[in-house]
């Protein structure tokens, strides 16, 4: 017998199936599936998918547009752009996600999104370093401490830290720049605290070339984001933190494009003349262990 005929175990023979039968249908074909988280999360997004098609009433051609969109997304994305990180920003979908899985005591350090922008490769540098390896900008001296929940410095913790130019763009997206710069991994000191030059950060719009950029300009909403510098920190013992801090009085701080920002990263970046100085104080959360 040809084995390529047989009915998978588990198979529902429908025929005839209409937009009414079409759902459970679907859902029958993957009863056995063996990982049950896997089959959990695609029960759902086929049932809720299926439910918006009917709601919206979507047509052919339009769906048609939205796999030509889809897959822009992805001919967009390289090792200098990840275009789908872009999309699950400015649709609100990772600072949703961030919120549902960043519980975290009240005094702890907020996380927000992570950004289509970090690459694993920054240099690893001393404290006391200039990060900005030449980027455009007001020089920024840059004071934090990084402490546990009951006030304990953390020694050794590693900070990685990137930001944007004064032109809102990020060494990656500068194709004609061979080096890193504007980012640097570091670590904290004996008493938890971590000293380095930088550059004031300036708002910047996302890039607007790719699907993303036309999804915005059709829906009639801006592209920017509010100054910012990005903090990724990890010490033993703690959850990683990924968040940023926002420079006070931008007037993207409201709409930013990405609906990253939360009050208490908001931070004061004081002016010294030529240069200008942020100080800031980053708590970590525990390690939560496995119940």
């Amino acid at each position: 017998m040809d084995m390529s005929l047989e009915q998978p175990a588990g198979a529902t023979r429908v025929r005839n199936i209409d937009e009414n039968t079409i759902t459970a249908a679907v859902l029958a074909r993957q009863a056995d599936c063996p990982d049950a988280r896997l089959k959990e999360v695609l029960s759902a997004l086929i049932t809720h998918l299926h439910e918006f098609a009917r709601e919206v009433k979507l047509t052919e051609a339009e769906w048609m547009q939205g796999i030509r969109f889809l897959t822009a997304t992805g001919h967009m994305c390289d090792d200098r752009r990840q275009e789908f990180i872009l999309l699950s920003d400015t649709l609100g979908l990772s600072m949703l996600l961030v919120a549902m899985n960043n519980a975290k005591a009240p005094q702890a350090t907020e996380a927000t999104v992570f950004g289509p922008f970090h690459v694993d490769d920054a240099p690893r540098l001393p404290p006391g370093s200039d990060i900005a390896g030449g980027a455009p900008g007001r020089p920024l001296d840059v004071d934090i401490t990084v402490t546990s929940l009951d006030g304990q410095p953390i020694a050794g913790a590693e900070v990685d830290v990137w930001q944007a130019d004064e032109e809102g763009l990020y060494d990656v997206q500068r194709p004609d720049l061979a080096e890193r710069r504007a980012r640097a991994v570091m670590r904290t000191d004996a008493e938890g605290r971590l000293r380095f030059r930088t550059i004031v950060p300036t708002a910047y719009p996302v890039p607007t070339d790719g699907p993303v950029g036309r999804m915005l300009v059709a829906t009639g909403r801006h592209p920017w984001r509010p100054a910012h510098i990005h903090f990724m920190i990890s010490a033993p013992g703690h959850e990683t933190l990924i968040t940023h801090l926002f420079r006070d009085g931008d007037p993207y701080l409201d709409s930013d494009v990405v609906f990253g920002v939360r009050r208490s990263l908001v931070v004061a970046i004081e002016d010294e003349g030529d240069s200008a100085r942020l100080r800031h104080a980053f708590v970590l959360q525990p390690e939560r262990t496995a119940a």
